[in-house]
This record gives structure tokens, sequence and C-alpha cells, in this order.
């Protein structure tokens, strides 16, 4: 008898070992290449998680960002990420050429934050004016199904173009177009991300660079509300002296539905309690603002950040 009491007790211990840790106990911050607005960002959230939250691990992963960050997020590999609106909207429908095989059913929203701009940046020496320019040009497009790429696919349909009308197609992080750009191995580049990114004013200190406008008009084509028609102000970069028209998509923090309700609240609180931090992070930070949480979504709020936002008087 003692002796099937020792072996019970003992696959019961083995049993809990196997068992994987508690969302709470690991907090893995998803964010983007090292070069641009996610990651510092995420640095800093990690640094705010681990203060409010001290029993849990806080870690920051670089990656390929918005689409790579979501398909993270639905096998359980991260606890909150970075994401463009366009690609969470994308994830949630399984829009397949977006980079989701299926629709990923857990995600869960956490807040809006700051808007990402469509960032066209070529070298002076190219000649490249306006987006009809980029025809027969080398240009850089973001890392593969990374949120960038989708933006720049979207806006070069509206500005009637493709791929194939560009001279060489690059398919690379920001840092990595700029040092080609330097090199002059390449004509342009298109970001996607936070007015100031670092890769942008990195190159406009090394060479003569010409902010590309997106037109009103052209943005009013993509067909898809989460694009709005806004400026890139003069002084931005370096040798920009005038306003630009781009187009801007909201990002968002998110996370799935197997974080509790109560991390989730507490990260959630954590982070506007604590947007100097932020800011001095990165200028996009800047511009989250509790306000714009009580929106519409492009997917489900998760519990937690609901009861914040309630909490507050954010949302009803």
């Amino acid at each position: 008898m003692r002796r099937h009491i020792v072996a019970a007790v003992a696959a019961l211990t083995l049993g809990a070992a196997a068992l994987p840790a508690q969302a709470q106990d690991f907090i893995n911050v998803l964010t983007g290449g090292t070069s641009g607005v996610y990651y510092p960002l995420g640095v800093a959230l990690s640094n705010i998680y681990g203060k409010a939250l001290p029993k849990s691990k806080v870690t920051v992963q670089a990656t390929k960002a918005s689409v790579e960050n979501l398909n993270l997020l639905q096998q359980g590999k991260g606890e909150i990420a970075f994401s463009l609106g366009d690609s969470l909207s994308d994830a949630w429908n399984g829009v397949e050429d977006a980079g989701f095989k299926a629709k990923l059913t857990k995600l869960r929203a956490i807040a809006p934050i700051y808007p990402n701009y469509i960032q066209i940046v070529a070298s002076a020496d190219s000649g490249i004016k306006s987006i009809a320019d980029l025809k027969g040009k080398r240009v850089s497009v973001g890392a593969p199904k990374s949120g960038t790429e989708l933006n720049a696919r979207a806006i070069l349909k509206a500005a009637g173009l493709s791929y194939s009308d560009l001279g060489k197609t690059e398919y690379l992080p920001f840092g990595e177009s700029v040092e080609l750009m330097k090199n002059r191995q390449l004509d342009a580049t298109l970001q996607s991300a936070g007015l100031g990114v670092a890769s942008i004013r990195d190159l406009a200190t090394s060479i003569d660079i010409t902010v590309v406008a997106v037109p009103a008009e052209t943005v009013a084509k993509v067909g898809d509300s989460a694009y709005v028609a806004v400026n890139i102000p003069a002084g931005t970069y370096k040798g920009q002296e005038k306003d630009v028209a781009t187009a801007a998509i909201v990002n968002y923090l998110v996370t799935h539905e197997g974080v509790p309700a109560d991390a989730v609240y507490t990260m959630t609180k954590a982070m506007y309690d604590n947007l100097p931090e932020l800011a001095a992070a990165h200028a996009a930070a800047k511009a989250i603002n509790r306000a714009d949480a009580g929106g519409k979504y492009p997917v489900p709020l998760h519990p937690g950040a609901e009861k914040y936002f309630k909490e507050v008087g954010v949302r009803q």
C-alpha cells in the first residue's frame, strides 16, 4: 500500500513539473526589428511591466513585427505584442495572402497606441520625386509578409503600381535597407513606422534624401478604413523642409485569450500610468492617448483591458 502511495505522489510531482508555466509567470514582449519603433518601446514596456508585476519574468523579443507577432501570440509564444491595425484585422479574418493560414481566433486587443506613418524615402541622387518615379528603381519594401510589406503592396497598388514595375524589389528590415541606400545599392525604401524612426534619421544624416509624398487621393484608393491621410511634419528628418502627405495606420498592443485578466489589467494600467517613460524611449509614444481606447477594435478587447477602461470611464 505504501509503495502505491509513494508511486502516486511521485507521478503527481513529475506531472506537475511537466506542466507549462502560467502566463503571468512569464511575459514575453514581441516587438520588431531593433532599428524600428516597436523594439525601443517594447524594452521600455518590459521595464514598466517588471515593476508592476515583480513576480513575473519579463523578456523582450526582436521579431519581423506585426505578422510574425500575431502568429506567435496565437501559438502562445508571447504574451503581448505590437501590431499594425490592418495586419490585426487580416489575422482575425485569416487572410492567407497577408501571412495568416487560418483565422487567429485567440487574439485579444489591449489598446490602440500610436499611428504608423508610411514613409517612402529616396536618395536625392535617384531623382525620385513621386510614387510614379519608383517605376524601374531599386526599392526595399520591408521584411517579407511584415506589416510594412503589406502596407507597401497596398500603397503601390493604389498608385497603379506593382512590384513587377520596380527595377528591383528587396525584402529587407529597416536597418539593412538604410545600409544598402548608403552604399548606393538601393534607390528608395518604404518604412511603416512612427515618426522619427531611427533608421531614417540615420539615413538622413548620411546622405541627402527626398521624402516622397503619398497624396490623399492615393490613400483613398487603398479602400481600407485603417488607412488615413496625414502629413509628415516639416523637419521630421534632416533636409525635409516641408510637410509631406502620406498615409497612417493605427498600431495596437495585442495579447491572447490565455493571458489572465488580472495580468492584462495590471499591464494596461501600468502602460498608461507610465506614458512619459514610453515617450522617453521613442517620441512616437507621445501620440498614445487613453481616450482613443473608446473606439472599435479589429479583434475582441481582452477582459482585463476592458475592466481598466471601464474603471477610468473610457468605455461603458
